[in-house]
């Protein structure tokens, strides 16, 4: 089985672990690898069907406390491993989410001259971000594809507020990785931030770099809701069988 991830309408960290969720991952494992990352403190997690534009998406929402809401621990690349190492999971699965994370620490790296031990992740490194890679990696691990199959990147224009200010789109985390990893992009008429750090950081690992050929059997279609606000903030995720 291989999955194939139209990224037409951008992609995000929730958005991929939505459309995952959407395909049939276990719920159930994923619960316990949360679990037993021990920070029930710092955050909730939501699982809910949405309609967006008249199709039933799945929304992965993390809901952090009032308390942590402006007050994200700033970690380092160093400290996120740790998480990582703790949670009960397969070791594929942890290797895949530092692989993510040191991809965004890179380009955050280059992008603001500094040493990559020296990178202190501000929304990269906020709890929901650990939350959204984690999950991706247990569902997709679960899945376990042969292959994996990936449109080009649908970006928006304008402008973002971020920790470091405002932003013009794509955010320059996201142009490193791109450029990094010669994903290619596309520009579209939406205004918006449709490819987050996040989810450029998943697409230069689990893509086979391969072109998905003409003709292929569709098993089973998975569609993640994204949070931003621009016009059909929805991935989809088809498991695909080649012929």
């Amino acid at each position: 089985m291989d999955l194939y991830f139209d990224c037409t309408n951008g992609i995000s960290g929730d958005m991929a672990v939505g459309a995952l969720i959407d395909l049939g991952g276990n719920i159930e494992k994923l619960k316990i690898t949360l679990d037993s990352m021990h920070l029930e403190d710092e955050f909730e997690y939501k699982i809910s069907k949405m309609m967006v534009n008249g199709i039933q998406t799945s929304d992965f929402n993390v809901i952090i406390p009032q308390k942590h809401h402006h007050n994200h621990a700033h970690r380092n690349l160093f400290d996120i491993n740790k998480i990582i190492d703790k949670i009960s999971a397969d070791e594929n699965v942890k290797a895949m989410a530092k692989k993510i994370f040191e991809v965004v620490a890179k380009a955050e790296a280059k992008v603001h001259k500094k040493d990559i031990k020296d990178i202190h992740f501000h929304e990269i490194g906020a709890i929901d971000s650990i939350v959204d890679i984690v999950s991706f990696c247990v569902l997709y691990c679960d899945l376990n594809p042969e292959k994996t199959y990936i449109s080009a990147l649908s970006e928006g224009y304008g402008n973002v507020e971020c920790q470091h200010g405002t932003l013009s789109v794509p955010v320059p985390a996201v142009c490193e990785i791109l450029r990094e990893n010669q994903i290619k992009i596309k520009l579209t008429d939406n205004e918006g931030e449709m490819i987050t750090p996040t989810g450029a950081g998943i697409v230069s690992v689990i893509d086979s770099k391969e072109k998905l050929k003409d003709e292929f059997l569709i098993k089973k279609t998975g569609y993640g809701r994204g949070k931003r606000n621009y016009k059909n903030p929805t991935l989809k995720v088809m498991k695909i069988e080649r012929v």
